[in-house]
């Protein structure tokens, strides 16, 4: 891989790294809000959709690229099948964590 293509992915991951700390800035600032806050289910469809929105983003630049298209670089199909990968398990994580907490409120002793 030459250097101008480890720039452009170090670059690349630059850019969603600050992208996430601003999105996480946001975040905060909205749950500070009194009475501005969403539910928890909302929230979840949120992430939902926006998981499902990063599977649909990087499954189209697979296609694209295997179909030939000289716009997509591999490195954008490696980057965004990880962005995928990782949203997708930071999902099942917080939904695993949910359902233990569920579990763990109806073992209670009434």
């Amino acid at each position: 891989m030459s250097d101008m293509n480890i720039n452009a992915v170090l670059n690349q991951m630059r850019a969603v790294r600050s992208q996430a700390a601003e999105n996480l800035r946001v975040q905060a600032q909205e749950a500070q809000q009194p009475g501005g806050g969403d539910d928890f289910a909302t929230l979840m469809r949120r992430a939902i959709d926006g998981v499902s929105s990063v599977q649909r983003e990087s499954r189209d630049l697979a296609t694209r690229f295997e179909t030939g298209d000289r716009d997509v670089d591999l490195t954008q199909v490696m980057i965004a099948d990880q962005k995928a990968s990782l949203a997708f398990t930071a999902v099942t994580q917080v939904r695993n964590k949910l359902v233990t907490a569920y579990q763990d409120i109806m073992n209670m002793p009434v």
